[in-house]
């Protein structure tokens, strides 16, 4: 790899960092292609991304980024997950990582917050922004439902009445 491929990747992965509300520094050791592929694809699937990266063009790119505290985390065979999500690349991680035991979960952070081991795992519990979405919609919604079947409610009645008295009025 020569000067100017080394200085277009650092320019990515800062890129990376850079559109990331959240970055997982894992340890891969004897993952096969074949379940890093594996990996990359659940990412993908929760809008989270995965890259297997050299430590020192990784520590050129988190010069000058909010994630430049991560530095000590890149020793040994390092892979990234990141996400716009702050939740979604700690989700999958940690979850593969169950599985999976040469997937290590080392850190992380959320901006200039470094995350321990313990907090990616306690963040990988939490709803993703998605299920928030739904959950907030749902609430709001539900009561106009309710609003709607409270007001239609009368007229309901109303309309049950005049039709008994139609009916009775045709009866007689």
């Amino acid at each position: 790899m020569d000067r100017s491929q080394k200085e277009e990747l650092v320019g990515t992965m800062r890129k990376v960092f850079e559109g990331s509300n959240l970055v997982v520094v894992t340890h891969y050791s004897g993952l096969s292609v074949g379940e890093i592929t594996d990996l990359r694809n659940k990412m993908r699937e929760a809008g989270a991304g995965f890259k297997v990266t050299k430590n020192r063009i990784t520590r050129l790119a988190l010069q000058g980024t909010a994630y430049e505290n991560l530095t000590d985390m890149f020793t040994g065979p390092t892979g990234v997950a990141y996400s716009a999500d702050p939740v979604a690349a700690a989700k999958i991680a940690v979850s593969f990582a169950k599985t999976n035991d040469k997937l290590i979960v080392m850190g992380g952070a959320m901006g200039a917050n470094v995350l321990d081991v313990e907090a990616v795992k306690s963040l990988a519990t939490l709803p993703s922004l998605d299920e928030l979405r739904g959950k907030l919609v749902g609430m709001i919604s539900t009561p106009a439902t309710r609003i709607a079947g409270v007001t239609a409610a009368p007229a309901g009645q109303l309309a049950r009445v005049i039709g008994a008295y139609s009916q009775k009025g045709e009866a007689a």
